[in-house]
């Protein structure tokens, strides 16, 4: 039903606008094929002709609401006919700068290794048909260093599409802490790439609260799930903020860990300060905040925490329960 609603709109814009005068109702019903095998050619019935004419009106509508500008005109006679001019309907002629430009050109760089890759390209070589600037390349990069977020998770597709028509999905997730994935659904809401990796954020309907999902950590195969949304979609959804307060990246505090030398570059990076302690180790002062240790654990034996007391408590607990499995 959907496509050959959209057909018949397709077509009637297409008559609407290859006209060169006002087409009248009783034109448009002979000449569109969907009305006429909706009601026939002629008016032979006022049962016919009103049900034509709720549909007709529906159809305008619907084509207003999506953009095309159709005018009414009436005739000396009487009679009222509709056409939508071309110079009415053509959009404005594009304007890059460069710098416009360029900022095109890295953004579909982004995607060189996502199904969207295609399409990124497409739009590119069509904005260079409607008036993108001559001495303008826009895959040059702008500086020695070229932006890549790399799309290698599965899930990315249809979490991406899932996102995309608000429905719910299920998917095996494993945590840093834990041995064996677990089932979870999710009614997804964004998709956002922090420091390399790309996180999902979304409402766990088991957990009944928000959460964000690191895709590595996906197991299997996303499948989606029918029916609506059962919690609000946030007008603003924080991704990056959420992850990096896990990683400590809004701590109001520190922590002092011993990280055997030659490991562990991401905490070197987000240091403070690095002593050397020898025999192998050194020793690092980094942000504490929310989730540090489930971030601590993914570096296995080469972590030991010193201080706070609490923090090395919640390492503790966390190696345990992966040792049991």
């Amino acid at each position: 039903m959907a496509i050959a609603k959209a057909e018949r709109l397709m077509n009637l814009a297409l008559c609407l606008l290859g006209t060169r005068r006002p087409l009248s109702k009783r034109e448009l019903r002979q000449s569109i094929e969907a009305y006429v095998e909706a009601f026939g050619p002629d008016r032979s019935a006022s049962g016919s002709d009103d049900s034509f004419n709720r549909m007709f009106e529906r159809d305008k509508d619907d084509l207003r609401e999506l953009g095309l500008v159709i005018e009414t005109v009436e005739n000396l006679d009487g009679d009222v006919g509709y056409l939508a001019r071309r110079d009415s309907n053509r959009l404005p002629p594009i304007t890059l700068d460069a710098e416009e430009a360029a900022a095109l050109g890295l953004a579909a760089k982004v995607w060189q290794q996502a199904r969207l890759a295609g399409a990124a390209s497409g739009a590119l070589q069509k904005l260079r048909a409607a008036g993108l600037p001559e001495d303008v390349d826009p895959y040059e990069a702008h500086g020695a260093l070229e932006p890549r977020i790399p799309v290698h998770e599965a899930a990315f597709e249809p979490l991406m599409l899932a996102c995309r028509d608000r429905r719910a999905v299920v998917f095996e997730y494993r945590k840093a802490n834990a041995a064996h994935p677990e089932p979870r659904t999710v009614e997804p809401w964004a998709l956002e790439c922090w420091r390399g990796h790309w996180y999902l954020a979304g409402w766990d309907r088991g957990r009944g609260a928000e959460r964000v999902f690191r895709l590595s950590r996906i197991t299997g195969r996303v499948r989606t799930r029918s029916g609506t949304f059962t919690a609000e979609v946030p007008d603003v959804v924080t991704v990056r903020e959420t992850v990096a307060s896990w990683a400590g990246e809004t701590a109001d505090r520190s922590a002092l860990i011993r990280l055997r030398t030659g490991s562990g570059y991401p905490l070197r990076a987000k240091a403070t300060s690095v002593r050397e302690l020898g025999e192998g180790w050194d020793e690092l002062e980094i942000p504490y905040g929310h989730g540090l240790d489930a971030w601590l654990v993914e570096f296995g034996p080469d972590v030991v925490v010193l201080d706070p007391a609490e923090l090395r408590a919640d390492v503790v607990d966390r190696l345990r329960a992966v040792a049991k499995g």
